[in-house]
């Protein structure tokens, strides 16, 4: 009996070339716009396989080598699910062309992930949660497709804070970690979150590409859109939900941006800065030198020593989020990066970096954000 590859589900993704009993050829598809332009991004995957729960299945993703992050693959694993709940990595080899995943037997069909998902339906609950909890709904506007583009709105100090995740909704973590900073954000038992709710503001955009989310897609949005490259000059055509947040973050004026991120290739969690701009000032080179090292006190996770060089983005710096806020407004503006593989500084054999390891993180980085609120 052959198994079965299906992916018509939220965020699923996958092309299947062949199958022959517990094994399958399968290819990585290009992020989808949603007249079916392909665009030229490819690297997520999330599928579901039936049939294997006896045998295992023998995965090979023909395509791997040809993705548009194919140096990501080096010592990466694949997580997989059962009950869509417990995430775990499974053994996954990669040749320099083909990336075979070895499923294990399990007590149900079994789901395959770039990472673990964080679903439409999740994100709801979130944005539920967050308000029963005492925060605020605020609807920015809407994605190509209609989908609320939604900010929450949490404490009521002078200095306007924001944080947005998912502008590439493949890279899920972003969203784990925003689940995490908000539930210790919102937490009136801890002193360290009330602190911060009485110094500042802050705008939360768990996702901001929720049409890419839903079609499964690494980068883009369903205009085929890179939203980290909208931010110079966004339209409500192309790229409505950079616009909506764009003219927000005008409205309030912001005294921190942070933009939450994942890297297919560097095994590390670091932030990138704005030491390229020409106008970076002192003030900003050392809030993000003490925030850095603020950070690196609050977890172990987070390291300075790996990361992006100054000169990666000289180009088309402006059209990225952190720069063209750090620019506007000449505040603290990070992004912050985390990796799909596994921390190499505390390596997890099990789970890798993981949902919950985006958690915590995320609740670490109000540590640091607190004592950079403190000094401003």
């Amino acid at each position: 009996m052959a198994i079965e590859i299906s992916s018509a589900f939220d965020s699923g993704a996958i092309e299947v070339k062949a199958v022959d009993g517990e094994r399958a050829d399968l290819a990585i598809r290009h992020d989808l716009a949603a007249d079916g332009t392909r665009s030229e991004f490819l690297q997520w995957f999330h599928f579901r396989v039936s049939g294997a729960e006896r045998g295992g299945a023998s995965l090979r993703i023909v395509n791997a080598g040809r993705t548009t992050y194919a140096a990501g693959w080096r010592d990466y694993r694949a997580v997989a699910s059962w009950d869509r709940r417990r995430w775990e990595r499974v053994p996954t080899a990669y040749d320099g062309e083909v990336m075979t995943i070895e499923l294990p037997p399990a007590p149900a069909p079994t789901y395959v992930a770039y990472f673990e998902p964080y679903s439409w339906e999740r994100h709801l609950a979130l944005l539920a949660d967050s308000c029963a909890r005492g925060a605020t709904l605020r609807r920015l506007g809407s994605s190509v497709q209609g989908r609320d583009l939604d900010a929450l709105v949490a404490g009521e100090g002078a200095h306007p804070v924001w944080i947005i995740g998912r502008q590439h909704p493949g890279e899920t973590m972003a969203e784990w970690f925003i689940e995490g900073l908000l539930a210790r954000l919102l937490d009136d038992a801890d002193p360290l979150a009330r602190a911060l709710r009485a110094a500042a503001t802050f705008h939360i955009v768990p996702n901001m590409n929720p049409d890419g989310s839903v079609l499964g897609n690494l980068r883009t949005n369903a205009a085929g859109a890179n939203l980290n490259r909208e931010w110079l000059a966004p339209t409500a055509e192309r790229s409505p939900e950079v616009k909506a947040v764009r003219d927000a973050i005008h409205a309030s004026g912001c005294a921190a941006f942070f933009d939450i991120h994942g890297d297919e290739a560097l095994p590390y969690v670091f932030v990138a800065g704005c030491e390229m701009l020409p106008d970076f000032s002192d003030s900003q080179r050392d809030a993000q030198d003490r925030f850095a090292a603020d950070f690196r006190a609050a977890s172990p996770d987070f390291q300075s020593e790996h990361g992006y060089s100054a000169s990666k983005y000289k180009e088309d710096v402006l059209k990225l989020a952190s720069k063209y806020v750090g620019h506007e407004f000449g505040c603290l503006s990070l992004t912050l990066e985390m990796p799909f593989k596994d921390n190499a500084n505390a390596p997890d054999p099990r789970v890798g970096w993981s949902a919950a390891r985006s958690a915590r993180l995320g609740a670490a980085m109000l540590d640091p954000l607190l004592r950079h609120l403190q000094r401003t």
